[in-house]
């Protein structure tokens, strides 16, 4: 009688005799990724190969019989080498190849968590600036009341499905070892209702509308979520619900422009104004102004910072600042008074100098329009 040829377990896997367990899984993986039947159809080298890396794990994953084998070697299994489809292939070979968990010990049936939702929540600029209360109204799965979630008639209840026995899962053989797959019969819960809910025809769940009042923190802006715990999708055979996530777009602002916490504004001023400086009424995005002294001499673009009369920061305190720019008006039509005192102005002004920086930018229009 033909004796089978016994290999060192360490070799099969490709890794030292002192490699630790994540090294022992790691390499396991490897190995059973390369020989994998699906991926070596009709290969019985490879099948053989995959077997005997599955054996090798089965002993090395396990700390005791890994000891005995250090130990004695084969001798110290006592027969209990081989390969055994207790080893954990649901995790390894299920995550590597997607087939979930291979030998059935997940119970499919129990309580599941309700789905999250999403809610797009339109803001007005000053509301998302300064928070706000608010009513949304959703739709969403909740658990039947007539039937309390199960689905069953009142008066009656599920019965265990007979084609899975309860598990939600249905095993089949596929090559050397078995693979379980969702049950088709009962969907994967382990119960079969053989008498509806009138109210939710079986499912133990019914889609309601709800108007949920939401309070909006100040400082939102555009693309801010909200989470509010348990106001998702009701769960499943006594699941939590899921949560709802608020996702907020802020409109736009006729005067302001936003930067986050950040603010900026522009203010037209005359001639005069900009010339012989001036004090400037700003409006604030609290519905008043607030006052501002531009310099004599103050250019078109020139720039100046108001503080904390931004955004309120969200989450935190304080609020950011106003960035005003000044645009000079020169005007379009004028009378005959004000057009004389203009031209006896022009008499006293100087004639503006082109300055170097002036001349680089005339030289680069030149080259671009020859």
């Amino acid at each position: 009688m033909a004796t089978r040829t016994q290999v060192d377990y360490y070799e099969v896997l490709g890794c030292e005799r002192a490699a630790s367990d994540a090294e022992i899984k790691s390499a396991y993986r490897r190995m059973a990724l390369k020989h994998h039947p699906d991926r070596n159809p009709g290969d019985s080298e490879a099948e053989a190969r995959f077997k005997q890396a599955a054996e090798a794990y089965g002993v090395l994953s396990d700390p005791q019989k890994r000891q005995r084998y250090d130990a004695y070697g084969h001798a110290g299994l006592g027969g209990a080498g081989g390969f055994d489809p207790a080893v954990d292939l649901g995790d390894v070979i299920g995550d590597l190849f997607g087939f979930g968990d291979l030998f059935g010990r997940r119970q499919r049936g129990g309580p599941r968590r309700g789905a999250d939702l999403r809610y797009n929540l339109e803001l007005g600029f000053t509301e998302a600036a300064f928070g706000a209360e608010t009513q949304v109204q959703i739709a969403r799965a909740e658990g039947c009341a007539a039937c309390k979630g199960s689905g069953a008639a009142p008066g009656t209840t599920a019965t265990t499905c007979a084609a899975c026995r309860g598990a939600g899962q249905v095993t089949f053989q596929q090559g050397f070892f078995s693979v379980a797959r969702t049950c088709g019969k009962c969907r994967g819960t382990g119960k079969v209702v053989a008498t509806p809910c009138e109210t939710c025809h079986g499912h133990g769940q019914i889609e309601v509308e709800r108007k949920l009042q939401i309070k909006v923190p100040a400082g939102v802006d555009t693309g801010s979520q909200l989470r509010i715990a348990g106001e998702g999708e009701g769960g499943t055979a006594g699941g939590p619900p899921g949560d709802l996530y608020v996702v907020v777009r802020v409109a736009e602002h006729a005067f302001f422009k936003r930067d986050g916490a950040t603010l900026f504004c522009e203010i037209p001023v005359n001639v005069a104004q900009a010339a012989l400086g001036a004090t400037l009424d700003v409006p604030t995005l609290d519905a008043g102004t607030t006052r501002l002294s531009i310099p004599e001499g103050t250019q078109t673009g020139a720039s100046f910072r108001i503080r904390n009369q931004g955004i309120p920061n969200l989450g935190a305190r304080g609020r950011g600042d106003l960035h005003v720019a000044v645009r000079v008006v020169t005007p379009t039509r004028l009378n005959a008074e004000q057009k004389k005192l203009v031209e006896q102005l022009a008499k006293v002004l100087p004639v503006p100098e082109i300055s170097e920086k002036d001349r680089s930018i005339l030289d680069r229009m030149k080259d671009i329009l020859s």
